[in-house]
């Protein structure tokens, strides 16, 4: 049964409100996103310093420190996936526990018992749903991500990998983030964390270049014990400003699509109310001048 013009009427005033509120998510994404860029742009630098430096601790101090030494016999992975807290970004988050649920398949195709820590409340949802257990969880600041968000992180992992795996330990420690690359385009990508994997993507020296070296006060094992947990949670906080970026841009992107297919649907309902408008107007004139028509035709027979 065709839709009345009021219902149409009605369509088309709903998708006129939902126009106005995607086209505002949408804008609010777009302002945003320039400080999240601005903000992983500024962490880089000291990010790649600061991997320069445990670089050249880690090849010339020939110390056998905790965070640098591979287990024997790993049992155990820690996995931290970050995702958003809020939805209407796409496939954001989706992507994200994808490439997770791929990840704890490897690793437990290898052995490994893995344990999720979680950032960000659909992660959370994900887990909660399945009623998986979970080592940690934390939201409320996926799009605006700060140091002491990374270090509370940080501090917990580092915990769980200095624990003995027979104590609820692990020995590897990942993350699985999104990378922005453009306005366009964010990759997921997964890292291992710990044990310390020091020459490790862009962020990483080339080969040609020569890392400094460095005299250690008191000495090295007590320089790395302090450098160490700090790369580790500038480590944390560049993926999370990283994935930030990212769902603000998916944002967008999920926003302009749903204000681009409203407007689609304001113009098509606009002509179906116009066509059936048409169709009233054109059935009451019809009837009009069939009224007339047979007014005519009994006062001509009467005559």
């Amino acid at each position: 049964m065709p839709a009345s013009l009021r219902e149409l009427r009605a369509r088309r005033a709903s998708a006129t409100n939902i126009k106005k509120i995607t086209r505002a998510m949408e804008l609010i994404a777009a302002s945003r996103i320039i400080k999240a860029q601005q903000r992983a742009r500024e962490a880089a630098p000291y990010q790649s310093e600061l991997t320069r430096a445990v670089s050249a601790l880690a090849t010339y101090s020939n110390v056998d420190h905790a965070l640098l030494t591979e287990a024997e016999n790993p049992r155990r992975a820690a996995m931290l996936l970050i995702t958003s807290d809020r939805g209407q970004a796409g496939a954001y988050s989706s992507t994200v526990i994808r490439e997770g649920e791929q990840l704890r398949e490897l690793l437990a195709g290898n052995g490994l018992e893995v344990v999720p820590f979680l950032s960000g409340r659909k992660a959370a949802a994900f887990y909660n749903f399945r009623e998986r257990p979970v080592a940690g969880q934390w939201s409320g600041y996926s799009d605006g991500p700060t140091y002491a968000d990374a270090r509370i992180i940080a501090d917990a992992l580092l915990e769980s990998f200095n624990t003995p795996t027979g104590e609820g330990g692990v020995d590897e420690i990942h993350i699985v983030y999104t990378r922005f690359v453009s306005m366009i385009a964010q990759r997921v990508e997964v890292i291992r964390l710990l044990p310390l994997e020091v020459v490790e993507g862009d962020q990483a020296p080339s080969q040609d270049e020569l890392l400094p070296l460095y005299d250690f006060e008191p000495n090295a094992e007590t320089v790395l014990d302090e450098l160490l947990p700090l790369y580790v949670a500038s480590r944390i906080h560049y993926c999370l400003l990283q994935a930030a970026a990212s769902e603000l841009a998916a944002r967008q992107r999920a926003m302009k699509s749903a204000t681009d297919n409203a407007e689609d649907l304001i113009q098509r309902l606009t002509r179906e109310a116009n066509q059936v408008r048409q169709a009233g107007i054109t059935q009451e004139i019809s009837e009009i001048v069939g009224g007339a028509n047979a007014l005519a035709d009994a006062a001509a027979e009467s005559d």
